[in-house]
């Protein structure tokens, strides 16, 4: 899922304004999430990779009161949000939001360990080999009888030749894994799978279609723009790998993992 973002301008319409998160992840699961973890990390705490603005993160430090909290990413706009959302809601002194790499992060270990659509974050591997290694480090962060909670692409079938033409540049179907070769992974990375759930097709349009409200707004109204043409053609292509490409191909599993003793 590749990032398109309008050129930088003061009449440019906000970055990803249009999302509550950055993923396919609706309300109704987010709050089943929230409410299945939080009261486990009672006083402790948890640690977001690659949390973009937190706005899962945040959720859960609500519903835990005694927790604290820790997000990474590398995008400073993003973190920006984060510490605007964090100060708005009365968190702001139970979280930090750092920008650094999280890879062989010295963060944690952690109560509850979050990676929405991260696991790249983790590690340099080339795909899939990634999904591994970002297990394998996840079971370092979490603490002794914690949780984690990831979300991780995966084949819902193998794609064809002209869908992964339509995707990312250099996307080839030994990328990702099947959801339940997925689970077997984290199961030998030393984790049991309390809950395999799967992104729908509605939080996938959901998310695909409020990505680009922001920017196909200002296209609309600013179709004589100087950056116009750049912006549009970064749009079009940008939706293009979805309508073209990983739709109802590449699904989104959340999986709730335990350690292993």
């Amino acid at each position: 899922m590749t990032e398109t973002t309008a050129p930088d301008a003061p009449d440019l319409p906000p970055r990803l304004a249009g999302l509550t998160f950055h993923g396919p992840l609706s309300e109704a699961r987010a709050a089943r999430l929230v409410e299945r973890v939080a009261p486990g990390t009672g006083s402790g705490s948890v640690l977001d990779i690659g949390c973009g603005w937190g706005e899962l993160l945040l959720r859960v430090l609500d519903a835990a009161p005694d927790a604290t909290g820790v997000g990474v990413d590398l995008s400073a706009e993003d973190l920006a949000r984060g510490r605007a959302a964090a100060k708005e809601r009365g968190l702001a002194e139970r979280v930090s939001f750092v920008e650094e790499s999280a890879t062989d992060t010295t963060l944690g270990p952690a109560d509850l360990v979050l990676c929405l659509g991260s696991s790249h974050a983790l590690s340099s591997a080339e795909p899939p080999g990634h999904t591994d290694a970002a297990l394998r480090a996840l079971r370092r962060l979490v603490s002794p009888g914690g949780r984690v909670v990831l979300g991780e692409g995966f084949w819902q079938r193998t794609p064809t030749p002209a869908e992964l033409a339509g995707m990312w540049p250099d996307a080839h179907a030994g990328e990702h894994l099947f959801l339940g070769d997925l689970v077997d992974a984290a199961i030998a990375a030393g984790f049991r799978p309390l809950r395999v759930e799967t992104a729908s097709t509605q939080e996938w349009e959901e998310f695909e279609s409020g990505y680009r409200t922001d920017v196909e707004e200002w296209l609309a109204t600013h179709p004589d723009h100087p950056l116009a043409a750049e912006t549009r053609e970064k749009t079009d292509r940008q939706r293009n790998t979805w309508l073209r490409g990983y739709r109802e191909v590449l699904g989104l599993a959340y999986l709730t993992l335990m350690p292993v003793a």
